[in-house]
């Protein structure tokens, strides 16, 4: 199966990954910089492609697989590399019990999307999704470029500033997380499948 532009893009952001992790965790002069690049238009790429599949057309099985993939690889790859620079690096760090809630939910959502698609079920993204989705990789970057941006004196209440858009982020993913499972079973209960066809859910800020 020859990828289209939008899987192209799919792809592209999947090899950028290996690269960003490169920048993010060695030890090179304006590393975390390049890092915050890397990870910014791999961003970017995420809601391109969407837009470009919808509006030529180019929606397949490929993109189905590809999109929510790149999309989760990089998210991980992220809290990783946050989770490890709490190793007294100085930059800033993610505890590792809110990088698993993220993983377990993106991997649950994952999950559903498999069994809705045997069953024959759409669930359309939702914009409490793609809130989602924007506010993880807003977070992502904030804590990639702490200190360099994101002062360590810049606090509010006793707390850093990044804490913050951390409670926001683990917020939009739990509750988005449950909406999605909501409206899957909502969806499943109803689902006859009577024309047979396979139907893969839609994956954009799920």
């Amino acid at each position: 199966m020859r990828p289209n532009l939008p899987n192209s893009i799919s792809i592209f952001r999947i090899a950028m990954i290996p690269l960003f992790m490169v920048f993010a965790l060695a030890d090179i002069p304006g590393g975390d910089i390049v890092a915050l690049c890397i990870f910014v238009i791999a961003s970017v790429s995420d809601f391109i492609d969407g837009f470009l599949a919808r509006r030529w057309h180019q929606t397949t099985v490929l993109g189905a697989f590809l999109d929510p993939l790149a999309d989760k690889l990089l998210v991980i790859a992220a809290l990783l590399c946050l989770v490890q620079f709490g190793d007294g690096s100085g930059r800033g760090h993610l505890s590792a019990w809110i990088a698993m809630v993220i993983i377990a939910r993106e991997l649950a959502v994952s999950g559903l999307r498999m069994i809705s698609a045997v069953e024959n079920v759409v669930i359309s993204a939702s914009s409490l999704g793609k809130v989602k989705t924007f506010g993880q990789m807003f977070t992502l970057a904030a804590l990639l470029i702490t200190p360099r941006l994101f002062k360590w004196e810049w606090t509010l209440g006793g707390h850093h500033v990044t804490w913050y858009l951390v409670v926001i982020m683990l917020v939009l993913t739990v509750v988005s997380g449950i909406e999605y499972f909501v409206r899957a079973w909502q969806s499943l209960r109803g689902s006859t499948g009577p024309d047979g066809k396979r139907i893969s859910v839609e994956s954009e800020g799920e």
